[in-house]
């Protein structure tokens, strides 16, 4: 089993404190006041979306990412939003996989998880710049801490909140057969807001019906899970016990993960099954709106 490289096991090690955000079981707490409302904002009878798998025309299907060691060499990275990016420089190898592929005209993040050192580098809108890269946006997180970025700043993610943390990954599915850690999802619409553990929104419209960055959603616990694969159980297991957060602008209830030659696409989207309804929003902090 590799420890290092594009897509490397982390061989049961979950990143940040136990009592983390990204960590924290949430299948008691209570649900919002306004989670209907909320819910059908994103769509009652819209399906999870899997973002993720194996391959999708042409490129690997998700958001990849690459383990380095500590002593990977770190390149300059030119931000286009340097006043809320974390200057580097990073540990960024030449052969980091990109997410959409080197010609991709995505969001291109850039994932590089320094096992040794438990530091996250992540990178928004990724090119090649010399000897270094450019980017819109980028951040470093200390896996070990439970800080958070400086209220106000984005991240590599929309929400200012890290993205590997919430990826779906072939290990953890299938090596630790449990996902113990929430998960990432986007839509389409937002609010001028967001909750902790978010930092930043991504909206000009201040609708209350609207949901903010940041905000839990967990699969309902009477949902029957019996009928799908063991691939789709674990994932759903984990959203009934940890949920996921609204990290992105992007497809409704799309569902982020780490692409994989050895993903069962066909497993991976009986999750197209469960629909809107079938997940409530777990009850909000204080929102914050400017």
């Amino acid at each position: 089993m590799a420890r290092y490289g594009i897509g490397a096991s982390l061989g049961g090690w979950r990143p940040f404190p136990a009592d983390n955000p990204w960590n924290q079981d949430i299948s008691g707490l209570p649900v919002d006041p306004r989670s209907d409302v909320l819910v059908a904002s994103i769509g009652l009878d819209g399906s999870l979306h899997p973002d993720f798998g194996t391959v999708w025309q042409g490129v690997p299907n998700g958001i990849p990412y690459v383990v380095v060691r500590g002593k990977q060499p770190r390149v300059p990275v030119r931000f286009e939003y340097a006043d809320e990016s974390d200057p580097g420089p990073y540990p960024i190898p030449p052969n980091a996989p990109i997410e959409g592929g080197p010609q991709g005209k995505g969001d291109r993040h850039i994932l590089a998880v320094d096992r040794d050192d438990k530091r996250l580098y992540e990178l928004f809108s990724a090119y090649p710049d010399g000897k270094g890269w450019r980017a819109g946006s980028g951040a470093i997180f200390n896996l070990a801490s439970n800080r958070l970025r400086p209220a106000g700043w984005t991240s590599a993610d929309a929400a200012g909140l890290p993205i590997f943390p919430g990826l779906v990954r072939y290990d953890e599915v299938m090596e630790q057969k449990a996902i113990r850690h929430a998960l990432r999802f986007t839509c389409r619409r937002t609010r001028r807001a967001y909750v902790s553990p978010a930092r930043h929104f991504a909206s000009r419209s201040a609708d209350p019906n609207l949901p903010p960055m940041g905000m839990r959603v967990r699969l309902r616990k009477d949902f029957d899970m019996r009928p799908f694969p063991p691939v789709a159980r674990v994932i759903l297991t984990a959203l009934q016990k940890y949920g996921m957060l609204l990290a992105d602008n992007g497809g409704d209830w799309y569902l982020s993960g780490a692409p994989d030659s050895r993903w069962d696409n066909e497993a991976i989207a009986t999750l197209k099954r469960v629909k809107g309804r079938d997940f409530e929003v777990v009850r909000m902090g204080r929102l914050v709106t400017g």
